[in-house]
C-alpha cells in the first residue's frame, strides 16, 4: 500500500491545476492517508466508496468539468482506450458502491475491485 500511496499522491501532486483548483488538490492529498487506513482495516465497503470519491476528484484534476459529464467514459476513450477503460472503471465503482448486495457479497471480490483501481494507478 505504500508504493500505491506514494505514486498517487506522486500523480496528484505533479498535476497542473487552475489556481481555483488548488484547494481540490490539497483536499484529495488529506484523503489519501485516512483512505489506506480503511483498507488496512479491512473495511472494503467503506474503502469503495472512498476510492469512487477519489476517482471523481482525481478525474476532475486531469480533466476539468468535461469529468462531470455523461459521456465522460467516452470523451476519455477517444483520447486514449486505456485511459477511457480506467475512467469508465472508476464510474462503475461509483455504482457498485451503493448497491445493495455490496454488504452481503464475500469481502475477496470486493477487495478484488479495490485492487483493480489501485494496480493501474500504480502504473499510472
Amino acid at each position: 500500500m505504500n508504493h500505491f500511496q506514494n505514486n498517487l499522491d506522486l500523480l496528484i501532486q505533479k498535476t497542473w491545476v487552475e489556481k481555483a483548483d488548488e484547494a481540490r488538490k490539497d483536499d484529495l492529498l488529506d484523503k489519501l492517508a485516512p483512505f489506506i487506513a480503511v483498507i488496512e482495516k479491512g473495511d472494503y465497503p467503506e474503502a469503495l466508496k472512498e476510492f469512487g470519491a477519489i476517482l471523481e476528484e482525481l478525474a476532475y484534476l486531469f480533466f476539468g468539468v468535461q469529468s462531470q459529464k455523461d459521456d465522460f467514459a467516452e470523451y476519455a476513450l477517444r483520447i486514449d482506450p486505456s485511459i477511457g477503460l480506467f475512467w469508465w472503471y472508476g464510474g462503475q465503482i461509483n455504482t457498485v458502491k451503493d448497491a445493495s448486495w455490496v454488504k452481503s457479497v464475500d469481502q475477496s471480490v470486493l477487495y478484488a475491485l479495490l485492487l483493480i483501481g489501485i494496480c493501474y494507478l500504480t502504473n499510472f
